[in-house]
Formats: C-alpha cells, sequence, structure tokens
C-alpha cells in the first residue's frame, strides 16, 4: 500500500523530512477496523512527533491522526461497525498513522462520518473535536445551556447529570487564546451554541479575527496585546474558564493576574515555562487535556471517544456545527504533507488543512 513516513527527526525543508513508500497491507486483530483512508487532516501534533520522535534505525514511522474513510475489514471482536461503513476518527498516538492506504484503529475511538459531509469536509473534525469537547465539559465543567438540553442537541448532553441542568449560575465569559486555530475552531461553535457563556477569543490577525467571529465568537481581543485592558473595556462577565490552546508559557501570568478567582485554567500545548504557583492565591485549579490518554491507556472510558464523535456527526448533520476546513492540499502525498506542515509550523494556519485521495 501506498504510505508516507520518515526515518529521522529533520526540518520540514530537508527532502527526506517526510517520504513515499510502499508498506505492507496490515491486518485487522481484536477490535481493529482496518480503514480504507480517503482524507486525512494534519495536526500540530504531526509536526510535534516528526521532531521529537525518530523512530529506532532502519524502520518507517508513519504519522497522521485524523482521517475518514470506509471499513474494509474487522477483526474478530468487533461489534460496532461492518465493513462498508464511513467512519472519522482521530488515532492512536501509538500505532502508525493514517497517512497510509490503508489504516487499523481500535472500534473504541471511531464514530460514524457525517452524513451530511464530504469525506475531505469530515477529515477537519476528528482531533479537535475530541480536544475542544473534553476541555470544555470534562476538564472545565462547562455545563449545557438550558435551551441545549431541550432541544436534545447530542445524546452526551442527555447522558449529563439530570440535577446539573437547573443549575444556571452566574455569568461567565471563557477565553480561548489563539482561537483560530484547529481546536479553537471548534471550541468556539460548541461553547456558544451549547453552553450559556460568553465566548471570548483571541487572535492577531484581521482574517484570524474574522474567522473567529463566524464560527460565533462574542468578541476578540489581540493576545499580542495587554490582554486585561481589552477585557476591561469589553466590560463582559467575570472571566471565569480558560482555554489555553498555545503559547501558554507568554500568556498565563497575565491571565492569572486578570482570571476571577476560583476558576479553572485548562491547556493542550506544551509551556517550555509554566509555575502554578501564578494561581495559588486565587484558588484555580489546574486542567490538563489530551485527548490519547483514553488510546494511550486503555481507561475504562474509552468508549466515550466513539460515543463523542457520533455526538458530533449528530451535531454536524443538524446544522448545529460545521466543519471547520480551512485549506484542501490535494492528494495524500509526501510533497503536500510537507506543505501543510511548513505552514502549521509557521503559526499562522486557521481552521484545518485537509488531504483527499491517492
Amino acid at each position: 500500500m501506498k504510505a508516507v513516513g520518515y526515518q529521522k527527526s529533520l526540518p520540514i525543508e530537508d527532502k527526506d523530512a517526510l517520504f513515499d513508500f510502499e508498506a505492507p497491507k496490515p491486518e485487522p486483530r481484536g477490535r481493529d477496523l482496518r480503514v480504507a483512508v480517503k482524507a486525512v487532516s494534519v495536526n500540530p501534533v504531526d509536526t510535534k512527533v516528526r521532531k521529537r520522535a525518530a523512530p529506532p534505525p532502519g524502520e518507517t514511522k508513519i504519522l497522521g491522526y485524523d482521517a475518514v474513510g470506509v471499513v474494509e475489514a474487522v477483526g474478530p471482536e468487533v461489534s460496532l461497525f461492518k465493513p462498508g461503513d464511513e467512519v472519522f476518527y482521530a488515532g492512536s498516538i501509538l500505532r502508525q498513522g493514517t497517512n497510509a492506504e490503508f489504516h487499523l484503529v481500535d472500534e473504541r475511538i471511531v464514530g460514524r462520518k457525517p452524513k451530511s459531509l464530504s469525506f475531505a469536509e469530515a477529515a477537519a473534525l476528528p482531533l479537535t473535536s475530541i480536544t475542544a469537547w473534553e476541555l470544555l465539559f470534562d476538564r472545565l465543567g462547562a455545563l449545557p445551556a438550558p435551551d441545549a438540553v431541550k432541544m436534545n442537541a447530542i445524546p452526551a448532553i442527555a447522558r449529563m447529570a439530570v440535577d446539573q441542568f437547573h443549575v444556571a449560575g452566574p455569568a461567565q465569559t471563557l477565553l480561548i487564546t489563539g482561537a483560530a486555530g484547529g481546536v479553537g475552531s471548534i471550541l468556539i461553535q460548541l461553547a456558544r451554541r451549547l453552553t450559556g457563556l460568553t465566548v471570548l477569543a483571541t487572535a492577531n490577525r484581521p482574517e484570524s479575527r474574522d474567522w473567529c467571529l463566524k464560527l460565533g465568537a462574542h468578541a476578540v481581543i489581540d493576545h499580542g496585546k495587554p490582554m486585561k485592558e481589552q477585557i476591561d473595556a469589553l466590560k463582559l462577565p467575570p472571566v471565569t474558564l480558560i482555554a489555553s490552546l498555545t503559547h501558554s508559557d507568554q500568556h498565563y501570568k497575565a491571565i492569572a493576574d486578570f482570571m476571577a478567582p476560583q476558576g479553572k485554567f485548562g491547556l493542550i500545548d506544551d509551556p517550555a515555562e509554566f509555575s502554578i504557583a501564578a494561581f495559588k492565591g486565587k484558588a484555580i485549579s489546574i486542567h490538563w487535556e489530551s485527548m490519547f490518554t483514553r488510546s494511550s491507556f486503555t481507561t475504562p472510558d474509552i468508549i466515550a471517544q466513539h460515543n463523542l464523535l457520533n455526538d458530533v456527526a449528530d451535531l454536524i448533520d443538524k446544522g448545529v456545527i460545521r466543519t471547520t476546513l480551512a485549506d484542501n492540499y490535494g492528494a495524500i502525498n509526501a510533497a503536500n504533507l510537507k506543505r501543510a506542515h511548513a505552514l502549521i509550523e509557521s503559526n499562522k494556519s486557521r481552521g484545518k488543512i485537509v488531504l483527499e485521495g491517492w
């Protein structure tokens, strides 16, 4: 089968940073699905793994986590899907990736593809949707708005404890830093449409600002300038929840200064410097989100990602949220993947970059 991989951690400009090669077609075992990959998207984690995790000498590592495709074969213990089903998922960081014609994935982290989307449109969603959902609801503890409960927007909301639904609580603001990227693009939509939070995004380019507003942010500020003064001028409800998606080391001290006491600070990046002491005086809690935790440790609730992705598909098909696809780079090959990695490493991407077909 066709695949794209690497053998050494190299700058993306190097001709061998990613290369096309032929790999054996994998055989499904246990709860594995073998998926014929139709489209993939590229995430910051792809670039981080390429730069930091070289495979053993003589081996070739295949990157890629997001994928959309058709189930081609199943392992003997599979019960959730059958050959011919169209699926989408974000894979596991412990296995070979989705930049291949055929890919193995545990069915418990796979959802049905949204019916209303093309393969390319659906490929933009899995990893960022899981990350945004887990960060907002599992880590930061946001509650669904009464309207979302009444319209039964998604099964996951209906599965939440019923005694939470009547707890309106005081008005609160969620601040999303670096909100124009992949995770931010879906997080804005989830927070705006499924909660009663005021959604405040940060972006420092006009096109990124416009992107955040179109996705539903109530307001956008420039994280390249002092944030407290901009927030004070907006006269928003207290900033009680933070989704720090990028450059947490640059922003956390300033955020600790203007955050409301007893708030929650959630982050997904890898800050070079981060001291929780900055939050002690206000009793602000710190929450890490990693969407690979369930698949890496086969947690007892690993099936939650299957349910979550099905819920996202329902939201899409009901028109509650939309795909965050920004650019389609064409066929899945080394040249196009290198272009995608380069754009992500420039920190100038917005939404998601997708590649489609072989």
